[in-house]
């Protein structure tokens, strides 16, 4: 009993934030590699895929988010380098992944209009990039 007791205590604690934040950054980058595949090969499927794939990015930065909150909290007393930019970053990544997920849910024709194809495509590559920004910021919190 006293080890299950200790093993709580210990995951109270423990940083959870690195062990989900990975979850959104290879997200975004499989659904912009899947988007650009959909557009090289003209593929609905790839294209689903990589829809999926942002759908998913969503809901994971929003884990990411409550953790990074918790971890901040916990571990550095709120004072995290970069939080202030990791928050304002994370905010506008939750948006454009959700927004656009959101878009194509409703329109599933989104990717073969011609009028909106280029900022549906364009979406997933600013996703990946603010996903790439972030993972970036919290590398100087864990290496310096």
């Amino acid at each position: 009993m006293d080890l299950i007791l200790k093993f709580f205590q210990t995951l109270a604690r423990h940083p959870v934030h690195p062990m989900v934040v990975h979850f959104p950054i290879a997200l975004t980058g499989a659904a912009a590699f899947f988007i650009l595949l959909a557009l090289w090969k003209k593929n609905k499927l790839l294209e689903q895929i990589a829809f999926a794939d942002i759908a998913l990015a969503s809901v994971s930065t929003v884990v990411a988010g409550i953790t990074g909150l918790r971890d901040n909290i916990i571990n550095f007393n709120g004072a995290a380098p970069n939080v202030g930019w990791k928050m304002i970053l994370a905010v506008i990544l939750l948006a454009v992944t959700a927004l656009t997920s959101y878009f194509r849910w409703k329109d599933d024709k989104l990717f073969e209009k011609p009028s909106t194809r280029a900022w549906y495509v364009a979406a997933y590559f600013v996703s990946f990039a603010l996903a790439s920004i972030l993972g970036f910021l919290g590398g100087i919190i864990v290496f310096g």
